[in-house]
């Protein structure tokens, strides 16, 4: 796509970090500026802010992931692109959820218990049984873009019965500042995945591991940095029910929309350690469903989120050692 990059691959190790880091932070500031362009440009043209919640902000949430993946399966790096939407589902629930009912416990809504929650964790055992019976082929591709269907629908049609939210509120912009903001946010973002998907194989072939490692630790972290920002900035002003519904939103458009279009362009075969990945990231959001049914608050409490870090890792350690 770029071949120019080529030229970064091709030296020292520092250089390799480097273009990682320089990747993560293109494809960070370019997810935020074509959401920030895209919403302004939709209140412009008199779309309702309900619907650009649903649609271009919530897209965005996962823009990271997809890009990151669009280039994995277009250079057949289809561990990677496996493994970054586990890892990141992982870091979602463990780590990013846990450090924020560490600051403050986490209180779910009731939507979040009727429908995010529920969702999360049949995505969960979705891929789960899909990577024992061998990967993800195409029909169970489509299977999760349908069950991604399914879920927008049903989110709209609650939103539209709640009403909008003030602090969804959308502001507008000049049509011509959109427009930068959106080509500036797509050039970040198709730069940044791919100087992360070059330098992640790279890294992997010289440290002799596999890329699925790479994907499910740095490449992972680096595209859920997004809702660690968001959540960790939101329990800190006390409005920890945001955290929750960024991470469940995030680990479903993941695995129905970006694993769908993935699994639909080519096939996802198994790799060393699918299962156990798979199984994790279900564990994770049944877990989360677990804390919220068990006490009156409805919350994840500060121990138990201590809980999911202290899995994450047992879990990394174990999963290390299977090198």
């Amino acid at each position: 796509m770029f071949d120019f990059l080529n030229q970064w691959f091709d030296s020292q190790p520092w250089t390799l970090a480097a273009a990682l880091v320089a990747g993560l932070v293109l494809l960070v500031k370019g997810a935020d500026w074509l959401v920030g362009g895209a919403s302004g440009l939709a209140k412009r043209l008199g779309v309702s802010d309900l619907l650009i919640g649903l649609t271009v902000v919530a897209f965005g949430t996962s823009m990271p992931e997809f890009v990151v993946n669009m280039v994995s399966v277009s250079e057949g790096s289809t561990d990677l692109a496996v493994t970054n939407i586990l890892g990141s589902n992982i870091i979602n629930t463990f780590v990013i959820l846990g450090l924020t009912a560490v600051v403050c416990p986490v209180v779910s809504q009731h939507t979040s218990r009727a429908l995010d929650i529920p969702m999360a964790t049949i995505a969960g055992l979705l891929v789960l049984l899909f990577a024992w019976t061998g990967g993800i082929s195409f029909w169970e591709s489509m299977a999760l873009l349908v069950m991604f269907v399914v879920y927008m629908v049903v989110t709209f049609f609650i939103s539209r019965k709640k009403g909008q939210d003030e602090e969804g509120k959308v502001a507008s912009m000049p049509i011509w500042r959109a427009l930068l903001l959106i080509a500036a946010g797509l050039c970040g973002l198709v730069t940044g995945g791919e100087a992360i998907v070059k330098s992640a194989v790279h890294i992997a072939t010289d440290l002799g591991v596999s890329e699925a490692i790479i994907g499910l630790t740095i490449v992972a972290l680096g595209t859920s940095l997004p809702e660690l920002a968001t959540s960790v900035a939101a329990a800190a002003r006390k409005n920890s029910d945001i955290a929750l519904g960024n991470v469940l939103g995030s680990n479903i458009f993941n695995v129905f929309l970006v694993l769908g279009v993935s699994g639909a362009i080519q096939t996802l075969p198994a790799y060393k350690g699918f299962v156990l990945d798979s199984l994790m990231a279900a564990v994770g959001c049944a877990l989360v469903w677990l804390f919220v049914e068990t006490n009156k608050r409805k919350e994840v409490k500060r121990w138990e989120g201590a809980l999911l870090l202290a899995v994450y890792a047992a879990y990394l350690t174990y999963r290390l050692m299977m090198l």
